[in-house]
């Protein structure tokens, strides 16, 4: 993929209106998170250039609210939660559109399944996950796939630690469920060990 070198670098035009702190702080923030963040994007919209949108976007939220963005590591989080609602608006805004690729897609899956990767576990994954209600979705992928643990999830999604936990447990056993139907029934390739601290 490549991206342009606007991409890569904050609007040196809204700069010029604040004081170098404010721009060297802003710098280090998008330096920081935007591989971070642009994947966080690339894995919840069906393109490149969406993906840059999103970013493109959050980074500007992050700009003119830069004093509300917090120190540290916590910032990365602050930037998935600006950027989780980003994308519910572009979704609003394209519902119609994004309903019927997504229709056009599943019937195009059904009718003309891929052979070479009909036994492809990751695919069987990604069928299991798209089963899934959103927010179990959602959820699965901020700790699965960005790493997250329950709490930093939790943050992201302005919800409290032991409900993410609680949501955390109950979303893997609905895809643990639809893994071992997909695998030839229930229980089959299933973990059935009691749940640790943490998923309670």
């Amino acid at each position: 993929m490549t991206t342009s070198t606007a991409a890569h670098s904050p609007p040196s035009g809204a700069l010029r209106a604040v004081g170098a702190g404010d721009e060297e702080r802003f710098r280090a923030l998008f330096d920081a998170n935007f591989r971070a963040l642009l994947g966080y994007a690339m894995r919840r919209v069906g393109s490149s250039t969406d993906a840059a949108d999103v970013v493109a976007d959050t980074m500007l939220v992050a700009w003119r609210r830069l004093n509300d963005v917090p120190e540290g590591d916590a910032a990365r989080l602050w930037l998935y939660g600006v950027a989780r609602r980003v994308l519910a608006n572009q979704r609003r805004g394209d519902d119609r559109r994004e309903r019927l690729g997504e229709r056009l897609r599943s019937e195009l899956a059904k009718a003309v399944p891929d052979p070479a990767e009909a036994s492809d576990s990751a695919v069987v994954v990604r069928a299991a996950m798209a089963k899934l209600g959103d927010s179990d979705r959602e959820l699965l992928m901020l700790t699965g796939w960005e790493g997250l643990d329950p709490s930093e999830a939790a943050t992201v999604l302005g919800l409290s630690p032991r409900v993410v936990r609680t949501r955390l447990h109950r979303a893997r056993r609905r895809l643990e469920k639809l893994l071992g139907d997909a695998f030839g029934g229930p229980g089959h390739e299933r973990n059935d060990n009691p749940p640790t601290e943490e998923d309670r």
